[in-house]
């Protein structure tokens, strides 16, 4: 690779000014766009959301954080819309790509650090990824803040010994663990930078300050785990396909599987800036890394080379490596800024238009199709017209229980009608539970008259008792062209039945 480190022009520099003004531009528009955003709730963000009504330190398939979060602001604001909902993202990467700049200022202190940092904030707040869980409120967001702080803790700690600055990078890892388990994997590359470079070492004294506040963060959601059948552990256990020999298919689609996964990096954080992360990982094998660059590199690519093994070996969803592009921005940027006078504008001009489409997309979400016909974002509408008609047909028919076993299906019922007469239930299916709805809201024994169960399978009960009430296929959305089925039956008729092979849960 092409190694012009020292290349430096006055037309790479960004104004601290200007960067604040780009920073937080991006942030109205977002905001703003949220305000008439026409999709509806995902089905995670349904689920959290759910998940802030029923306060929890932990639950079926996530850590609690994002759950609090979302109730903070419903509470603050009084209200439960989609806007109120989701408005904490673009508030969180706004204060992320803010901390990216006070980080980028302490690793360097000199007039290189001031001149990047205005970059690294703007590179930050464009990442296509950012502008995605922008419009939508995800786990990565929050936990991307947490990993942020504890990055610039650590590089605190490493110049001198503090308790506070100690007490910092423990909780803040604690409540990145909170969010997302996948922050245990920034460790095995904290672990070798600070076996590796006497530059990036710590007091004993504040690792031991640090494991403890941490340890008394993450405790309660420990805690919930041993009393509710490990749920979120054994749920993560499945959806990365461990302990099952890495899922079916031979060595091409493990291959296929790994390289998918690098693939789509290059999507998530744009095409520069993992290029950049490439060349900085050359840089390192061809030992032509200062120490500096050798712990941005440990504190990110460790992260992705672990999940691209999980791809590789079983499965790997490609926002679990998100918590690597923290130090990854700061580091990318770093490199960019020596290599090329281009690369950065490049992928500022890039990650801007991906900032402006993406929220232009959500408010004409129900116009803009692909050529095939289907809408742009399918998959983010057409889920509050199922409901509403199932609303429809529940009242038509008398009933007032509603049963359903699909997911998708049990966030947008519980979202939708809210505050209607209606009582949701989940199918139970006897064993470990295959959602949080079936763990804690499953239909109760004590349910014995007729309900309504929903589903996009025929149901057949014992002695015909199934009165299909209406079948139809929604209009639009990622439903579209599917039948959907309504029956009224007796309650015995969803009783748990034997185990069966579970399907593979959709939460990442």
């Amino acid at each position: 690779m092409l190694d012009t480190t020292q290349s430096r022009t006055n037309s790479q520099k960004l104004s601290l000014g200007l960067a604040l003004a780009i920073i937080f531009g991006v942030t109205l528009w977002r905001v703003l766009m949220l305000q008439v955003n026409r999709t509806d709730l995902f089905v995670d963000e349904a689920q959290y959301w759910f998940w802030g009504q029923n306060l929890d330190f932990g639950y079926y398939s996530k850590p609690p954080m994002i759950a609090w979060v979302i109730r903070f602001f419903n509470t603050i604001s009084g209200s439960d819309s989609t806007f109120w909902i989701r408005v904490s993202a673009p508030l969180f990467h706004l204060a992320t790509a803010l901390m990216l700049m006070c980080t980028t200022r302490r690793l360097i202190d000199d007039e290189t650090g001031r001149d990047i940092a205005p970059w690294v904030g703007v590179i930050f707040i464009t990442l296509p990824a950012a502008s995605l869980s922008a419009v939508l409120v995800s786990t990565d967001t929050i936990q991307i803040l947490f990993v942020t702080i504890a990055i610039w803790a650590f590089l605190g700690l490493t110049r001198r010994s503090s308790v506070l600055e100690a007490v910092i990078l423990g909780a803040s890892l604690g409540f990145a663990f909170l969010t997302k388990y996948s922050v245990l994997f920034l460790l095995p590359g904290v672990g070798i930078a600070m076996l590796t470079l006497r530059s990036a070492r710590i007091s004993w004294r504040d690792v031991a300050i640090a494991a403890i506040v941490g340890a008394i963060v993450v405790a309660p959601n420990l805690w919930w785990n041993v009393t509710h059948q490990a749920a979120t552990v054994r749920h993560t256990q499945t959806i990365a396909h461990w302990g099952s020999g890495g899922g079916n298919g031979g060595v091409l689609k493990h291959l296929l599987g790994g390289l998918g996964f690098v693939g789509a990096q290059f999507g998530v954080v744009g095409p520069i800036v993992f290029y950049a992360l490439l060349w900085a990982t050359w840089r390192l094998i061809r030992g032509r890394s200062d120490d500096r660059e050798k712990l941005l590199f440990w504190l990110s690519m460790p992260v992705v080379i672990l999940i691209a093994l999980q791809a590789l070996l079983a499965k790997a969803y490609a926002n679990w490596a998100v918590s690597a592009y923290a130090a990854g921005t700061i580091l990318a940027v770093w490199l960019l800024y020596r290599l090329t006078k281009k690369g950065l504008t490049i992928s500022l001009v890039i990650g801007a238009v991906v900032a402006f489409v993406i929220p232009v997309l959500t408010v004409f979400a129900l116009d803009i199709k692909l050529p095939n016909g289907d809408l742009v974002m399918k998959r983010y509408v057409g889920r509050s017209i199922i409901s509403r008609e199932i609303a429809d047909i529940a009242t038509n028919a008398g009933i007032s229980d509603i049963v359903a076993q699909d997911r998708d299906m049990l966030a947008d019922l519980y979202y939708t009608l809210k505050g209607r007469p209606f009582h949701i239930y989940a199918r139970n299916f006897g064993g470990f539970p295959k959602s949080y709805y079936e763990q804690n809201f499953a239909l109760p024994p004590a349910v014995t008259g007729p309900v309504l169960f929903v589903d996009n399978n025929p149901i057949d009960c014992p002695g015909g008792q199934a009165e299909l009430l209406k079948s139809w296929s929604p209009p639009y959305g990622d439903m579209k062209g599917k039948t959907l089925y309504a029956y009224r039956v007796p309650a015995s008729c969803l009783a748990p039945r034997p185990a069966s092979a579970e399907t593979e849960p959709t939460e990442n």
